[in-house]
């Protein structure tokens, strides 16, 4: 139940979905004055959510500080999260822009510093019609040169919380030594860390994907407004919106 209420409500975190609320109440509104106050507060949406330096400051608060990792560090296996691929129609697999998952995870693998990679992803799509995700993704760890007895495949979670709960079993089965890598997007990291500590593993965080980074000066990222963000908008509500879910709910 909780993993179909919140597909069916995830429109509601678009910042674009709100201003299309308030647009259609101000259209079917009687009175002047109140189209007038709608009005003011769907450009006043606009303006905040198309902000970068808005944007950037609280993406910027929001994810954890890029980590690093000695070559001599030294790790039975390292998790990664899926959410970085989907199909097409033809059930072909593609990697989404969170590619840098796969990227990382593989350069850990290559370095030596995790032993095995678990792979942690089913599908998150409602109708559940298309091949678990991990699938694709061990297809292509093993065409990036992970051996294939080092992969670990677990594919029957679609959401965070699932994939904590049933990494935690797989762990276990295979009885591997802790800590693990935790490997996910940064935007993503806060509610992972805390969805991963409360079902019981014993990791250590790896963020990648990062949304924003720390770089130089430029006007364009702080004044010029950029209507894309819109949508950028929904992924850091999404995680945010998400952590507080699973806080209240037990769940992290």
């Amino acid at each position: 139940m909780f993993f179909i209420l919140s597909k069916v409500l995830y429109f509601l975190l678009y910042p674009i979905s709100w201003i299309l609320i308030l647009w259609v109440w101000r259209w079917r509104s009687r009175t002047a004055a109140t189209r007038k106050r709608l009005l003011i507060s769907m450009i006043v949406l606009g303006i905040v959510f198309s902000n970068p330096f808005l944007y950037r400051s609280f993406v910027m608060s929001w994810q954890p500080v890029p980590k690093s990792l000695p070559d001599t560090a030294h790790y039975s296996a390292g998790i990664v999260l899926g959410g970085l691929s989907y199909y097409d129609k033809k059930d072909s697999g593609f990697f989404s822009l969170a590619a840098d998952r796969f990227i990382q995870t593989a350069n850990l693998y290559h370095r030596g510093i995790i032993n095995k990679v678990l792979i942690t992803g089913g599908t998150g799509n409602l109708m559940q019609r298309e091949p678990p995700e991990a699938i694709f993704l061990k297809q292509e760890f093993i065409r990036n040169g992970v051996n294939e007895k080092d992969i670990i495949l677990e594919s029957r979670s679609r959401n965070t919380y699932e994939n904590a709960i049933f990494s935690k079993r797989v762990l276990d089965s295979l009885k591997l030594q802790p800590p693990f890598v935790l490997v996910t997007s940064a935007m993503h990291m806060p509610r992972s860390v805390a969805v991963f500590k409360k079902a019981g593993i014993n990791f250590i965080s790896y963020p990648c994907d990062y949304t924003v980074i720390d770089e130089s000066f430029d006007i364009d990222n702080y004044i010029i407004h950029d209507i894309s963000l819109l949508k950028n908008w929904s992924w850091v509500i999404k995680d945010v919106v998400g952590f507080v879910a699973y806080r209240l709910t037990g769940k992290a």
